[in-house]
């Protein structure tokens, strides 16, 4: 039960964040005459436990900065974007240092798999996750404090993106390839997208607690709207351009299934910024939205909508990839 606890304050429901990417990059991979099922699979399980220990450390320096606090009263007084966070701290299930100490546990296990790909891959491991290392930290530790800085939804871009994607294809194969840069950049902006759809919904409550996301940076409605358009829509782009100018196969192009998905996502976001929150129902096309009617009785319908698209296509543009990369020689 303890397990299920933690696992549950790491909010594991994010996962899907890391994994997907991840899951494209082995399955890209696996057609590399060095590919390694055993060093694809200690990358992932690196990889999900260096998130989970990120959110952990991410809840410990928010509360140190009584940020929760701050959001929890917000909650209570109607934000409702906004949910409780923390409450296992706030109502003494678990302490501080213990809230550390299970931090330190996933992450000191994210680099022992780290050290065991590095002796049969090398160096490059070490450079990656270095990087990922730093930046994960960095995202709400000090002193450089990232996320609270603006920059929240570049590093996880990056980090659950290029350098989680980069990682797991080198760590199964030993090599890079075109189509990885490729898909690492356009799986990183739609990871980042999910982030910054939620900021956007939230950028009072944010602004008001002092937390500088990235749209509380811009605090600009057109400029909003043009990051929101270049998250959602360049990844589209990003493989049209790979496929024209790299070579990749026409094959790809596939993913453009999914571009219902971003039109609609982005016409809502445009009719949110400008003050029209109408009720949608979702449709099948949309793909899941789990427990719609209790999130239609609680009033956060207009909210989790566009969440969810947000969340459904970075499924959908990965589950195309998947198939693919598994079809192509």
């Amino acid at each position: 039960m303890k397990i299920l606890f933690w696992l549950n304050n790491a909010r594991y429901n994010a996962l899907p964040q890391s994994l997907l990417p991840a899951v494209v990059a082995l399955c890209l991979a696996c057609k590399s005459p060095s590919f390694s099922w055993l060093y694809a699979v200690l990358a992932i399980v690196g990889v999900v436990c260096a998130h989970l220990g990120c959110n952990l450390l991410d809840d410990y320096f928010d509360y140190k900065n009584k940020g929760v606090e701050i959001r929890n009263n917000m909650a209570a007084a109607g934000m409702r974007a906004r949910i409780a966070k923390c409450e296992y701290l706030t109502s003494g299930k678990a302490t501080m240092r213990q809230l550390l100490s299970v931090a330190a546990v996933f992450c000191l296990i994210a680099v022992a798999l780290g050290v065991v790909i590095f002796l049969k891959r090398g160096m490059p491991v070490v450079y990656i996750a270095l990087i990922a290392g730093v930046l994960g930290y960095s995202y709400s530790g000090s002193p450089l404090k990232l996320a609270y800085r603006g920059l929240g939804e570049i590093i996880v871009a990056i980090e659950f993106g290029v350098l989680n994607m980069i990682g797991v294809y080198y760590s199964a194969c030993g090599c890079f390839s075109n189509e990885i840069w490729t898909f690492s950049i356009a799986l990183g902006l739609l990871v980042a997208n999910v982030l910054f759809t939620h900021s956007i919904m939230d950028f009072e409550p944010d602004k008001q607690v002092g937390k500088v996301t990235l749209a509380v940076l811009l605090n600009n409605k057109k400029a909003m709207l043009a990051f929101s358009f270049c998250f959602i829509l360049f990844p589209f782009l990003v493989v049209a351009a790979a496929v024209i100018f790299a070579g990749l196969s026409l094959w790809y192009l596939l993913v453009f299934l999914a571009l219902p998905l971003a039109c609609y996502l982005f016409y809502l976001m445009c009719q949110f910024v400008k003050g029209k929150i109408t009720a949608v129902k979702p449709k099948f096309w949309m793909l899941p939205m789990e427990k719609w009617e209790q999130i239609k009785l609680a009033g956060i319908d207009w909210f989790m909508i566009r969440w969810f698209l947000a969340r459904n296509l970075l499924m959908a543009f990965s589950f195309v990839l998947i198939v693919v990369s598994l079809l192509l020689d």
